[in-house]
């Protein structure tokens, strides 16, 4: 079956250690892109927070973002599915998650919103939570009273991140948070927990982005690495993970790529679609 739509996670997949398109990545999309393929980020970022360069990577037309709880189309400049939290569950969260400790993150409307506490220590680098200063810096939004603020604007809540100091810490909170009515508890790196809403994921994202399209699951090929990507790989043709993917994540792949810092999305193309 030829393949017609790439879906590519981005952090620890596509983009290499410090956040870059490789040559060699960039190089063969632009060949699959030649050949009428859609090429389709698919990121637990929200939509702001995208990398310049991949906004700005011409011929990418559609983002999957928030963990599938949003698709924008880049070129038309406009949102094509939306599926955000429910807002009981919004309040459900935010009532275990508003007053605590944690660092905690509020995407509304493809934007990143953080208490200005969490914020101001991070830019300080007084937090011992590990996060780069310049990417907060850049992606999110410092504001006073997280939790009313997520309330109030419970319609639009896309995800709910959570970072936390150490793993006993994540894992006493993810059973805590895994009795949530109508969420999906999912993870993206190894010191956070995130909440999204009850059918939202990567894959039926892409699945509805496909129905858009005229595309079938046969024809799609999804490469990630962590958790949140594994409801990507079980609806598509060749589900593919990198060499540094976690377990969970190689499980459901056909085939195993190279690691993110050594070009492994590129690889991955190159065998499934440029035939190389």
């Amino acid at each position: 079956m030829t393949i017609k739509l790439v879906a590519l996670d981005l952090d620890g997949t596509t983009l290499d250690r410090e956040s870059r398109l490789s040559r060699e990545n960039r190089d063969a999309l632009n060949r699959a892109m030649d050949m009428g393929v859609h090429i389709v980020i698919a990121t637990g970022r929200c939509l702001d927070a995208l990398p310049k360069e991949v906004r700005d990577f011409d011929g990418i037309r559609y983002a999957v973002t928030s963990n599938g709880a949003h698709i924008y189309d880049l070129r038309e400049k406009k949102t094509v599915y939306r599926n955000c939290i429910d807002p009981s569950t919004v309040e459900e969260a935010m009532e275990i998650l508003g007053d605590s400790e944690y660092m905690v993150e509020v995407f509304v409307d493809g934007r990143a919103y953080m208490e200005k506490r969490c914020y101001e220590n991070v830019i300080s680098s007084t937090s011992k939570v590990s996060r780069t200063r310049d990417y907060v810096l850049a992606t999110r939004n410092p504001i006073e009273g997280l939790k009313a603020f997520a309330l109030a604007h419970g319609h639009e809540v896309e995800n709910i991140n959570i970072f936390f100091e150490d793993e006993p810490s994540r894992q006493a909170m993810k059973p805590v948070l895994e009795r949530i009515k109508n969420a999906t508890i999912t993870t993206s790196l190894k010191n956070n927990l995130e909440i999204g809403g009850k059918t939202t994921g990567k894959g039926k994202a892409i699945l509805a982005l496909c129905e858009i399209l005229r595309i079938k699951k046969e024809e799609i090929l999804a490469c990630g690495d962590s958790p949140n990507d594994n409801d990507m790989l079980l609806i598509a043709g060749i589900p593919v993970a990198v060499a540094n993917a976690e377990d969970s994540v190689k499980e459901n792949a056909v085939y195993i790529a190279p690691e993110n810092y050594r070009s492994g999305v590129a690889k991955a193309v190159e065998k499934f679609v440029l035939d190389v």
